[in-house]
């Protein structure tokens, strides 16, 4: 298991060509590009948890047929700092880094006082955001780096904080239909006051201001929502959005800010002051997009732990939402490396498998509804809404499914009515053993999977034209636990769930978090065939297994 998560990974600056088999789409043009840790020692120290290894870029261009795959370390100024100390320099958010032991009294006692309040790291190892026509390495720290999708050179800094106050963000921000991004992040005792930030960047800088400036500079806050406590914030790492709303989780899996200010001096790291309060509830926050105002109702549910939300959309006055939820914080514990031993398959389980659950909250209470009537009147779910004879509303979920994780969707389909949910498949070991098309609508599944393989967080590409929303593929990189089996980047049908093709790379893939899709915009030309084209092409291919 150390071989897979711990054991650090070589660069490939070069494009390699891979080995295709099967036949991969004529319109599939473009580059999958994704981000995840890579190296976990430097020099003779190691970091602790899988999360805090340095980012490693890599991506996979298909163009005419072919795949060519390269890969290449974020020169982040954690990692170059690194590099030169040959020893782990920088914290992270598992690893506290102290200093040369060589160094004197006075060195020791600045380290301590610049660590009260911490400057993050920029090693944005987590996913990759689209922000104009840039793209850039993110994280979940004030930080995040600009780079090139085609070299993977490391480009410029970007410090939230010179554009909004906030010190954490999320590194799953949505975009709306003009590439706006619209992202979330916690501002930490700003003017005396804890809040979550919701904010707006816009893809190009707005008609009649000054030309050559950024659209940075034109970052706007969306609205705040203030944290229930001051010192003790919620910690997320994604948020939903509907057509009109927000939906914000205040859950409480919670950063105590007094104990991450003294971690340093203490020897602890920024990850112990996480704690989960199963004795409280988590808070549902709606706000409205058009008003920038939040939703004045108080809803709340029982408390869980929830990474990724999956879709919402609005449905009859209400709005319906779904999420992977958790039970606890074991998942986050379980990717120490210490954990990731050998024996890992037998002792590193879950104490929570992720369950899929649809929640419904009512955008508009009847104040003459009776005290513990469900405002939820849609027939497409049986999650239920209870008025309580204080005025809030208890919130139960629909639990559709379980052993779920990294779920995508057709982004086509973001934050309206959809139908189906493309993951990976787990259960009650994090380790990720098949991919999984979930239908909601029959609450029936398709999953790929094979002996020896690990799949990477699975992203659907449609097809151009397309008029169904699964019309198009997944691709997912597959790490292979054989050391026979050459790693591969897999091509299905997203449809049948059918293999159509793999492109296997004799290379050190590495096992990653979250990506996206690059369109090669010059190819356009070539991709269109029809939807209706393709599928009578897309035959004798290797079988989807139903369950």
């Amino acid at each position: 298991m150390e071989v897979i998560y711990g054991r650090n990974r070589k660069e490939q600056l070069e494009p390699v060509r891979a080995k295709v088999t099967g036949t991969i789409p004529a319109w599939l043009q473009g580059t999958l590009l994704r981000n995840g840790p890579g190296m976990h020692t430097v020099g003779e120290s190691r970091y602790n948890h899988w999360f805090d290894g340095l980012a490693l870029l890599h991506s996979f261009t298909i163009r005419d047929g072919e795949v060519y795959y390269r890969s290449k370390y974020l020169r982040s100024d954690t990692y170059n700092a690194n590099i030169e100390a040959n020893r782990i320099v920088v914290s992270e958010f598992g690893t506290m880094a102290y200093p040369d032991p060589c160094k004197n009294i006075f060195s020791k006692a600045f380290s301590y006082l610049t660590h009260t309040i911490p400057d993050f790291t920029d090693n944005c190892l987590i996913n990759i955001m689209k922000c104009g026509e840039d793209f850039y390495a993110t994280s979940e720290t004030n930080y995040i780096r600009k780079i090139n999708p085609q070299t993977l050179e490391t480009l410029e800094k970007v410090d939230y904080r010179k554009y909004v106050a906030v010190n954490l963000a999320t590194s799953h921000p949505h975009y709306d239909e003009a590439g706006n991004v619209l992202n979330m992040g916690t501002s930490i005792v700003e003017k005396g006051k804890t809040k979550y930030v919701i904010f707006k960047i816009p893809a190009t800088v707005p008609e009649g201001k000054k030309k050559g400036k950024s659209s940075w500079k034109h970052t706007e806050v969306f609205c705040s929502i203030p944290s229930r406590s001051l010192l003790s914030p919620s910690y997320y790492h994604s948020f939903g959005v509907t057509e009109n709303y927000v939906i914000f989780l205040e859950q409480p899996f919670r950063l105590d800010i007094l104990k991450m200010a003294t971690a340093y001096i203490r020897g602890m790291t920024w990850a112990s002051c996480l704690a989960f309060h199963r004795e409280e509830k988590t808070y549902i926050h709606i706000v409205d997009q058009r008003t920038r105002q939040p939703v004045q109702t108080k809803l709340y549910t029982d408390p869980m732990v929830v990474f990724h939300h999956v879709n919402a959309y609005e449905e009859d006055g209400c709005i319906v939402f779904d999420v992977i939820a958790y039970e606890d914080n074991s998942l986050y514990q379980l990717f120490y490396l210490a954990n990731l031993n050998q024996d890992f398959q037998e002792n590193a389980k879950l104490t929570s498998v992720p369950t899929l659950r649809r929640f419904a909250v009512p955008l508009h209470v009847d104040k003459n509804a009776e005290v513990g009537s469900n405002l939820i009147k849609v027939a497409s779910t049986t999650a239920a809404a209870l008025k309580e004879e204080d005025g809030q509303v208890y919130c139960r979920p629909e639990f559709l499914c379980e052993g779920l994780e990294l779920p995508r969707v057709n982004s086509a389909h973001n934050g309206k009515r959809y139908r189906y949910i493309f993951a990976a498949g787990v259960h009650w070991s994090p380790v990720p053993t098949k991919i999984i098309k979930y239908d909601i609508l029959t609450k029936s599944s398709l999953k790929w999977r094979e002996t020896d393989c690990w799949p990477a967080e699975p992203l659907f590409v449609p097809v151009p034209g397309a008029k169904e929303e699964d019309d198009g593929v997944i691709l997912s990189a597959i790490v292979s636990t054989d050391p026979q089996k050459l790693p591969f980047l897999l091509i299905l049908d997203a449809k049948s769930f059918t293999e159509l093709a793999r492109a296997s790379i004799d290379v050190d893939l590495h096992m990653d978090l979250h990506g996206l899709f690059i369109p090669d915009m010059d190819s356009e030309a070539k991709k269109q065939a029809t939807s209706e084209e393709w599928r009578d092409g897309a035959s004798n291919c290797r079988g989807a297994l139903p369950t």
